[in-house]
């Protein structure tokens, strides 16, 4: 949310293509959260450990999680034609 939020601030554009969304209102992104009560049995916390991949098969990321993150948030930002129709239509 925090992302999103930063980079509706530093791209006028990403306002005027989105104008419903939080940050263009002047909102955080984080409104858009519900919080619902967990459920018995459920994990609390979900973590991949790669230390097998990078022993093993010499595996490293090229990107850091941030960046990785960031350039996904843009790519989705900036090609809506491809995701809009993916939609529910709204009746």
């Amino acid at each position: 949310c925090e992302l999103v939020d930063t980079e509706f601030a530093a791209n006028p554009e990403w306002k005027n293509r989105y104008p419903e969304a939080p940050p263009s209102k002047g909102t955080s992104s984080s409104s858009l959260i519900t919080y619902v009560k967990d459920r018995a049995g459920h994990d609390r916390r979900y973590a991949v450990d790669t230390g097998k991949a990078r022993t093993e098969l010499g595996y490293a990321p090229r990107h850091t999680f941030q960046e990785g993150i960031r350039e996904t948030l843009l790519w989705f930002l900036a090609n809506d034609p491809w995701w809009r129709p993916l939609l529910p239509s709204e009746k």
